[in-house]
């Protein structure tokens, strides 16, 4: 009996083991090939739109060929006059000519394997001709009237179409407004001030607007508005599917409904949710007093419900009844919280500064509370502005720290439709990347979105995996908020200073945003949470917090804990309750799991309560991790944010005994090591660490030293293609030259190469080596790019006797060539290619006609960084020897 089971646990054994490496060897065949879902899409601008569909067919095969995965259409401004002659015609928005090039866009793309995503609107906010003023956004606003001693009569001002007046005010005193001409008043012998309350429209006008779909913005807070703008422009783009495959998602851009504050039904809706006439405190909106913030919590949590009830909630309903899904940038005005992000099948975000509050850990957070698998970020908005500067590598850091927050869906911003004909580079957006395949460097945008595909692949893997929780301040926003500027997102930074995001993530964590609503559907489920210098809470989410507390959970307090509750009718009773709980944390049982701590010693409390996640030594603030928990074990991705290289020892929870480093660029992978792990991270380099088990036996990474075998800085024969003069050896810029100064394009940098038989007998790798880099000064924190003084500029391709041996577009600079060398001659091709940035440099453009013709609905960002950049091979190229540092020493004896 006793053999019997001996061989049964073996056999168990056999088969845990078994179906370990087969988890393993699967997550490593994924890593290897990674899903075309998770290929990067792009926006893809159709200017005018003046677009052909024989274009179309073009652009969509070259996004196919650098190796994303779909597009989304987005209609907007016009970039020329219509132009017969050129082909160029401007085709009205919603016209039958554009709806039937959005169907062909459709059939092209389902033939090619591409994403097809849909803006539901043209430019931004959703509005247009079909919106009438009483569709269009609404604001409340305050007119103060002067009242000369004496006057009896308070003369109202004339009200422009969609304005009436919904409050007078004198001493503090309501008035009746019995008609919009005057108002009767008790004459006194001092001059007065009356307000005027008025309800009207911002007469905000679409952003960007395509031809024919300029008009007024809806108004987000009316179901009539939203229910129209479905109709007219939904069901109408939608048209253009009939029969044939549906777009994968409908999108809306962040709400930027500047001073929206305000919709027809409000005063209605305001007493029916809050039990009191919003009518008597209007000046509440505006200025403080005894009442003010409670009023205005009491409207701005109204404003909020109203977008998720009548905006979010049935465009999403709109799109799975037309077989498509919502994607959604939930944040701006009017005020949408961090859980409208549940409203909608695919949130969204925006925002690449991965160490504070952002728009991206917004949409992430929630993605991750509320259990959506897949979230996109807007990346590359302000990408190393102007248009056509910014490089491969500068996406790369950009989508790094959009990793760093937890997205695993780059939606790039993006590529701009140009017609044929039209001189180089072509049309760009005003403001964003321009990253096309007219851009000079785009042959090696595979490599770069291929990088792309296989981070974004690994983290969809499990689960996201953050121990701590940080609450967002949205009661306290709510309270402060004004009829100028009704949003919750964008007042989150200033009520997270001493920066908490980055405290908590020096201490070693990561962590998810979470609110009041999320909370109350039993959403945390983290191990600590951080209250951050509270006011305000909801009592319903403190009284659960309370109760997650007592089965274990720990709370640290920034500053001081909240002791107010809700608006005006229930501030008494929820305040007391907010108290209570405040009390208890402070006197009861679980205050050995509450601290309260002064706001700039939360990550010092931190590092004191919970253990790290990631822990270095050294530390450097530079470097970020994402965690993502598996079923058989844990999936870091780490990367260096900055310009100087990291060497540091980390350890890493999850760690079981057996780590690898997976490299998203090169697809190879080597032995990590357990424990106290050695951390090597060229500027702006990144990697996979992947603790699962059943892994293979790899051989660790080895520290390596590079010896020169041969120098290469001279003797290339080098050609500029298209011009007659001729570029410099490596180791300056072609634009130093006068003929080459505003030259845009690629230079080939050929010679042979003599390598001796005994350098390859060595079992070590040969490398080509294109130099150093130097960081650049910090500048511009608002326009993401690589700090980094780069060797090549801006990427090459090498090809060693006729074969490919890759690309050379970030550090550290160097290209395995080993395998395609052979002893004595060899001939090595190098194609360097630079930005449409020095060719634009030269050629000024001009707008009057267009601007005559459509008006100014743009305007060119940073068109005074428009000068010609470094280009070509930077430094000498040299053939070096890779060897361990062992494996030296050895030599050495």
């Amino acid at each position: 009996m006793k053999r019997i089971t001996i061989l049964f646990v073996a056999l168990f054994c056999n088969v845990c083991f078994a179906q370990e490496r087969g988890d393993a060897a699967s997550l490593w065949q994924r890593f290897q090939q990674p899903a075309d879902d998770a290929r990067p899409m792009m926006r893809w601008w159709w200017f005018g739109p003046a677009v052909t569909h024989v274009e179309l067919d073009r652009e969509i095969a070259a996004m196919k060929a650098g190796g994303f995965g779909g597009f989304e259409v987005q209609p907007v401004y016009a970039l020329s006059t219509d132009d017969p002659a050129s082909g160029i015609v401007n085709a009205p928005y919603l016209s039958d000519t554009f709806l039937a090039a959005l169907r062909h866009t459709s059939e092209t793309a389902r033939a090619s394997g591409m994403r097809m995503d849909v803006t539901l609107g043209s430019g931004w906010p959703f509005g247009g001709p079909h919106v009438s003023i009483t569709h269009a956004a609404s604001e409340i606003r305050r007119v103060e009237i002067s009242v000369p001693p004496g006057a009896a009569t308070i003369g109202l001002p004339l009200m422009e179409p969609g304005e009436h007046g919904v409050g007078l005010f004198l001493d503090g005193v309501r008035l009746p407004l019995s008609n919009e001409a005057a108002v009767d008043v008790r004459p006194t012998s001092q001059e007065r001030k009356a307000y005027l309350f008025m309800a009207g429209r911002t007469g905000q006008q679409v952003k960007r607007a395509a031809v024919g779909a300029e008009g007024f913005v809806i108004d987000h807070l009316s179901s009539g508005a939203v229910a129209d703008h479905l109709a007219a422009v939904g069901d109408r783009l939608m048209s253009a599917f009939d029969g044939g495959t549906k777009p994968y998602a409908m999108f809306s851009d962040s709400l930027e409904s500047y001073g929206a504050s305000w919709t027809d039904d409000l005063p209605q809706e305001f007493e029916r949710r809050r039990g009191y006439n919003l009518l008597e405190h209007l000046p509440a909106l505006f200025a403080e007093g005894s009442d003010g913030a409670a009023v205005r919590f009491d409207w701005s949590r109204t404003l909020s419900e109203l977008v998720d009830e009548r905006y979010l909630t049935p465009i999403n309903a709109w799109a799975r009844q037309h077989g498509t899904r919502f994607r959604a940038q939930v944040y701006g005005l009017p005020p949408p919280t961090l859980s409208s992000n549940a409203l909608v099948d695919l949130p969204e975000g925006e925002g690449a500064d991965w160490r504070r509050f952002n728009s991206t850990r917004w949409a992430t957070s929630a993605a991750h509370v509320y259990e959506r698998g897949v979230v996109s970020s807007e990346t590359w908005t302000w990408l190393h502005s102007p248009s056509w500067a910014a490089t491969p590598l500068d996406m790369k850091v950009e989508a790094d720290r959009h990793f760093l927050q937890g997205v695993n869906q780059i939606v790039g911003h993006g590529w701009s439709y140009s017609p044929p004909g039209v001189a180089e580079p072509g049309w760009a957006f005003y403001a964003a990347a321009a990253l096309n395949d007219h851009n000079p460097w785009y042959p090696v945008m595979p490599t770069v979105t291929r990088y792309l595909q296989r981070v974004s692949a690994m983290l969809r893997e499990g689960e996201s995996e953050s121990s701590v929780a940080i609450y967002l301040p949205t009661e306290d926003a709510f309270a402060d908020m004004r009829p100028s500027r009704a949003s919750v997102n964008e007042g989150m930074r200033e009520r997270l200073e001493p920066n908490i995001v980055g405290q908590v993530l020096d201490a070693g964590q990561t962590f998810d945003f979470i609110d009041a609503s999320a909370i109350r559907a039993g959403k945390l489920t983290h191990r600590l949470l951080i209250l951050p210098s509270l006011t305000r809470i909801d009592p319903a989410a403190f009284e659960r917090i309370a109760a997650w507390v007592d089965n274990g959970g720990q709370v640290l307090v920034a500053g001081a804990l909240p002791n107010q509750g809700g608006g005006l009718m229930d501030a008494a009773a929820s305040s007391q309750k907010v108290q209570q709980i405040s009390r208890r944390f402070i006197e009861g049982a679980s205050k050995e799991r509450v601290r309260v701590v002064a706001p700039d010693s939360v990550g010092s409390t931190l590092r004191t309560v919970l253990e790290p996640t990631v822990s270095l030594a050294p530390f450097d603030s530079a470097f970020g991790f994402v965690r993502r928990r598996l079923d058989q074990g844990d999936l870091y991705f780490i990367a260096n944010t900055g310009p100087r290289p990291i060497a540091t020892r980390a350890r890493f929870a999850g760690d079981n005994g057996r780590g690898e480093w997976w490299d998203a660029v090169t697809g190879e992978r080597s032995s990590a090591g357990t424990g106290n792990i050695a951390v090597h991270l060229a500027p702006y380099e990144s990697k996979l660490l992947v603790f699962v088990a059943g892994l293979d036996q790899i051989e660790p990474a080895s520290e390596q030293q590079l010896a020169p075998v041969l120098d290469l800085s001279t003797g290339w024969r080098v050609q500029a293609a298209g011009v007659t003069a001729t570029p410099p050896q490596p180791g300056a810029s072609w634009a130093d030259d006068p003929k080459l100064k505003y030259y845009s394009g690629s230079v080939t940098y050929r010679r042979s190469v003599v390598v001796p038989k005994a350098a390859l007998a060595n079992p070590t790798r040969l490398l080509l080596d294109f130099g150093t880099d130097s960081p650049l000064p910090d500048i511009r924190q608002d326009r993401p790019r690589a700090l980094l003084d780069a060797p090549v500029r801006d990427a090459a391709l090498v090809r060693v006797n006729g074969q490919e041996a890759g690309s050379v577009w970030l550090p550290p600079w160097r290209l395995d060539v080993t395998k395609l060398l052979r002893p004595g001659k060899n001939e090595i091709e190098i194609v360097v290619m630079n930005s449409a940035l020095n060719a634009l440099s030269a050629r000024p453009r001009s707008k009057r006609l267009l601007e005559l013709r459509y008006g100014q609905r743009f305007k060119e960002e940073d068109q005074d960084k428009m000068q010609p950049a470094p280009s070509g091979l930077l430094r000498p190229v040299t053939l070096v020897r890779a060897a361990s540092v062992a494996e030296v020493t050895d030599s050495v004896k």
